[in-house]
Formats: C-alpha cells, structure tokens, sequence
C-alpha cells in the first residue's frame, strides 16, 4: 500500500460546470471568465467550461456560446483542454460552432434516475449519444463519457457491478478516450469501490478510467485512496467543494480539489497545482455564489489567511 507506479495525476476541474450548474445565483459571464482564468492561474490543465444545454433547463449554462467564445481569446486557452458537456446533437452542433475540440457524453447506470434527468431510459440514451459520437469521430473532436449512479441511486437503490460493466462496454464503443465514474449522491465506500474496480479493470483499461466523488457521507478521500491502489491516475473535483447534491437535501456534493490536493502531496504524487492560487479562485467563486466551502481543508486555508 502507498506504492504507485505512476507519480504523476491528472485532475479533471468540474468546477465551472457541474459545480455551478444548479446554483441558484446567476453569475454573470466575466464572474465566470474571471473564475476559470484562476483555476488556469493555479496550474490546472483540463477545466470542464460549460454545458450546451437548453436553458430552461440549466439556466446557470445559458451563456455557453458565449463563454467559449471568450475563452478563446484567452492565451492559456492554448495550452488548457476545456471538454464541454453536450447532451443530443443540437448541443453538439452549437459546441461545434464555437470552436469546442472536446465533448462529454453522460449516461448513468440507472433507468429511473436517466428517466428523471433526461427523460430516457440508459439504453435509449445511448441510441442519442450514437449519432454524437460518429459526428464527433468524423470531425476529430475527443470524446469523454460521463456515468452516474456508478455506486448507488437515488430512486433504486444500488444497482451493482454487472449494470456499470454494462454501460462501460457501451462508452467503449461510441470511442470515448475516458470514462468517468461517478457517485452521484456519494453513498460509495472503500470496500465497494475496492470490490467495482476489480470487476471494471476486467473490461477496460485503467488508463481509461477516471473517478468521480462526491463527499456527501466523508469517504470521497477514502474512495480516491482505493482508487489510486488499483492504478486509477485521474480524478473529478471541483475547487472549494463547489456544487451541491440535488438528490441528498442539506448534502455536500463534489469533493473539494484542495482536499485532494491535500491528500495526493502528502502521497508524494505530482498534480503541479499552485495551492495559494487554488484557494484564490475558490474563494474568489465561494463569494460569488454566497456559500462556505465544505473542505476542511479549505477551512484551514481560510484561517490561515485570517479570515474566520
């Protein structure tokens, strides 16, 4: 245990998406620029920007167009992969438009809560994403597969192992380069974790996986330390814990990127983040959205600036 072959990690920023998209403050656009222009700041090098969603639906992603095209003109936007969430064609084509060089797909191992969140069923979603998925391989945009309730859901309970080696399998053929698993309402546990990974690294490689805690019950740390034992090298956070769980009231949701900071430094693992920028930028959005940051660890930043 604690040995790793792989001393370098890649952490995927879920802040500027899913960590905002169910706030109910409106942030206005140059709020957001001035946001992910910190997180660029801090070291991160994969930031997830947006979603191209109906805004109706995700009032928070309305401005998506007119994000990217912003981000463009940045210089760091050159050196900084931006994935976009698109969730049917129409968002791909409106991504596509703007200059997006990389999409997430999302399904999830649960027909009841696909029902709920996009009105289809796992295997119809999949019909949708097939179209996607050729459109993108066609024109050389990269492909990221998002999966929910990977460890439990919140309407049929835990759905098991064989459903998520399923939905694996199917990612595998749309040609996504990564899979991300995901504890929606973070009831995951080391031993599940322990006993999933064995079964998924049987169908694909571990290059291939990304995991995606929330810290709704405290074991998102503990789930990324069995995580890193069977190989897994990237991980979903969002800076300051940003985002909240819809489907668990009064829940924390996205393990905070300072606590994983916290934990892979400690392991001796590389992730070339400048925490103090870090902690600028969660700061800079904790105020914006008017929320305190669940991470202890952010905590302690915070009471080191003497602030609390």
């Amino acid at each position: 245990m604690f040995t790793y072959n792989d001393s370098k990690i890649k952490i995927v920023e879920v802040g500027p998406r899913d960590g905002l998209q169910n706030e109910k403050i409106s942030l206005q656009l140059e709020d957001k620029m001035q946001y992910i222009s910190l997180l660029a700041q801090a070291g991160l090098q994969t930031i997830e920007a947006t979603s191209f969603v109906r805004a109706d639906k995700i009032p928070q992603m309305a401005d998506a167009k007119e994000l990217f095209l912003q981000l463009k003109k940045q210089e760091y936007f050159h050196h900084i992969n931006f994935p976009c969430l698109v969730p049917n064609r129409k968002g791909y084509e409106a991504a596509k438009a703007v200059g997006v060089r990389e999409i997430s797909l999302f399904s999830a191992t649960s027909d009841e809560f696909s029902l709920k969140n996009i009105n289809c069923t796992v295997d119809e979603s999949f019909k949708r994403m097939q179209e996607v998925a050729t459109l993108a391989k066609e024109e050389g945009i990269k492909i990221r597969g998002y999966i929910s309730t990977a460890f439990g859901c919140p309407y049929a309970g835990d759905i098991g192992v064989k459903k998520l080696v399923e939905v694996i399998e199917k990612f595998e053929e749309l040609g996504v380069y990564e899979i991300s698993i995901g504890d929606t309402i973070g009831v995951g546990t080391p031993k599940q974790v322990d006993d999933y990974l064995k079964e998924v690294l049987k169908v694909i490689s571990v290059e291939k996986i990304a995991m995606h805690f929330h810290d709704t019950r405290g074991m998102a740390l503990s789930n990324i330390l069995v995580s890193l034992e069977h190989g897994v090298s990237v991980f979903d956070s969002s800076s300051g814990g940003l985002g909240g769980c819809p489907y668990a009231k009064g829940a924390t949701g996205n393990v905070a990127t300072e606590d994983i900071y916290y934990l892979l430094n400690s392991l001796g693992l590389v992730t070339n983040l400048d925490l103090n920028k870090l902690y600028l930028a969660s700061k800079f959005i904790l105020e914006k959205v008017q929320k305190q940051s669940p991470s202890k660890f952010f905590q302690i930043l915070e009471q080191k600036q003497g602030k609390v």
